[in-house]
C-alpha cells in the first residue's frame, strides 16, 4: 500500500475488525481507506492503493453501497465513479445502526413474534415461549429507544451520551420524587 504508516495501520486494523463486525476484510479496508482519504477515489485508485484486484474492489464497493456507507460522485468529463464516505461521523453511525437494525434486529423480532403466536403443546414449549417473550420485549424496548435517539440532533445526542451514568442519578431522583408525590413519573 502506498500510504503513510498511520493510514496503513488504520486500514489494516479496520480490515481485521471487519470480520468481527460482519463484513469481510476487503470491505473493511476499502471503507477505512475512503474514510481517511482527502478526496473521493475511483475503483482503480482503491485497487492500486490497497493492492487488491479490481473485481474485489468492485464487489466491496457494491457491499458498501448496499449498506449506504459510501457516496457515489461523478466529475464532469470523467466517466469513472468516485467514492467517499459521509463527512459526519454521526451520520455514519446512524446509517450503520439503521442498516444493522433492518438486517439483524427486524428479522429476529419477526421470528420471535411468529414463535410466540404458535400454540405451545408442551411444558418445554411454554417455557421457551416465555423466554422468547422476554427477549422480544427487551429487543422491542431497545429498538424503540434507539428509534427515539435516531431522531435527535447531533448536539443533543452528544450531550445524552456524555451524561453516561449520570442518567441513573436522574432516574433515581424521579423515582424518589414519584414516591413522595404519589405520581408515576415514569409513565408521564
Amino acid at each position: 500500500m502506498n500510504a503513510t504508516p498511520l493510514v496503513q495501520s488504520f486500514v489494516s486494523h479496520f480490515g481485521e475488525m471487519g470480520s468481527r463486525w460482519g463484513i469481510n476484510r476487503t470491505v473493511g479496508q476499502i471503507y477505512a481507506l475512503l474514510f481517511v482519504s482527502e478526496k473521493p477515489l475511483n475503483a482503480d485508485e482503491i485497487a492500486e492503493r490497497l493492492s487488491f484486484s479490481r473485481s474485489n474492489v468492485s464487489m466491496g464497493l457494491k457491499e458498501l453501497e448496499s449498506w449506504r456507507l459510501v457516496k457515489l460522485q461523478h466529475y464532469p468529463g470523467d466517466r469513472r465513479e468516485y467514492f467517499s464516505t459521509p463527512e459526519d461521523v454521526w451520520a455514519i453511525f446512524k446509517t450503520l445502526a439503521e442498516e444493522r437494525k433492518k438486517r439483524e434486529v427486524e428479522p429476529t423480532l419477526t421470528m420471535l413474534r411468529g414463535a410466540m403466536m404458535e400454540t405451545a403443546g408442551s411444558e418445554a414449549d411454554r417455557h421457551a415461549q416465555a423466554r422468547m417473550k422476554e427477549m422480544y420485549q427487551l429487543i422491542e424496548l431497545v429498538t424503540t429507544w434507539f428509534s427515539d435517539i435516531q431522531h435527535m440532533d447531533v448536539e443533543t445526542l452528544q450531550r445524552l451520551m456524555k451524561l453516561g451514568s449520570q442518567v441513573q442519578k436522574v432516574l433515581q431522583f424521579t423515582q424518589s420524587l414519584s414516591k413522595l408525590t404519589g405520581r408515576d413519573t415514569e409513565r408521564e
